[in-house]
């Protein structure tokens, strides 16, 4: 299922400006797109805009075919698996619990989980290393766990679309590349994959290509290659960055020192 935005632009009540304008790209199924930018760049809009909670002021935001705008919330929850940014434990259920809340877009609100329910529950749950967890509160979690949990509940959905914002927040390293495995795998099975990060190396590794927002604008798209370049980094992210290639050839920036401006942000 192929998620767009088509010229999508969009403007919030009383303000001067466009939080977004003139974005345009497409997720296709089997493709990891990883979107990123500065702080205030446009990334949360963009991801607000897509699942249809902001209304376009020019443009279109499209999923399958249909404008987003258009979608019923119970078929979007069906169709989209989000892991929002920020979410509080607001009551304090099990694990094991909050993971089969992924299966409610497809049970409805009366009927009970049957056995694909908790076979969908139990594989999410060990893809995401939380097994040991199902009978803990998600309360008395870390920040890393409750993370990993809310990843699990997205994939218990079992959607066709994967939308995570800023998944690796609160991961240690090994989290976070088994997080990045995990996407890879689940796109290479043919889900349509959108991560929103900061970890512009990580996105290099994984993703099939990038969207890098530089207020509310697209500043480069493309394969990693042809993204993190140190004139692009530079400009975007106003601060000199050296770009060299890893083994498997995608592009890894480190940033500058003060002391190291002078040498220039060369790959």
């Amino acid at each position: 299922m192929i998620v767009a935005a088509r010229n999508l632009a969009v403007r919030y009540p009383g303000a001067g400006g466009r939080a977004l304008d003139g974005v345009s790209f497409e997720a296709h199924p089997g493709q990891l797109l990883a979107i990123s930018g500065p702080n205030g760049s446009g990334k949360t809009t963009l991801l607000r805009a897509l699942l249809g909670l902001l209304p376009p002021e020019a443009g279109t935001a499209v999923i399958g075919e249909r404008p987003a705008v258009e979608w019923g919330r119970e078929a979007l929850a069906r169709a989209v698996g989000v892991v929002p940014q920020r979410e509080e434990t607001v009551f304090p259920l099990t694990v094991g619990d909050m993971v089969m809340l992924g299966r409610y877009a497809r049970l409805g609100p009366v009927a009970a989980a049957g056995r694909a329910d908790h076979a969908a529950v139990a594989q999410a749950l060990a893809r995401c290393d939380v097994t040991g967890l199902a009978s803990r509160r998600v309360d008395e979690l870390s920040g890393g766990e409750w993370q990993r949990v809310r990843v699990a509940r997205a994939i218990a959905q079992e959607p066709r679309i994967l939308i995570l914002d800023e998944p690796t927040t609160s991961l240690d390293v090994r989290h976070a590349m088994e997080l990045f495995e995990l996407m890879r795998e689940l796109v290479t099975d043919g889900l349509t994959g959108i991560v929103i990060t900061h970890e512009l190396n990580l996105a290099a590794r994984f993703a099939d290509r990038m969207l890098l927002l530089d207020g509310g604008r697209v500043a480069a798209a493309g394969r990693a290659a042809e993204v993190l370049t140190p004139e692009v980094l530079a400009e975007v992210f106003r601060w000199p960055v050296a770009v060299s290639p890893w083994r498997d050839g995608s592009p890894q920036m480190t940033p500058l020192r003060p002391s190291e401006r002078d040498q220039g942000a060369v790959s």
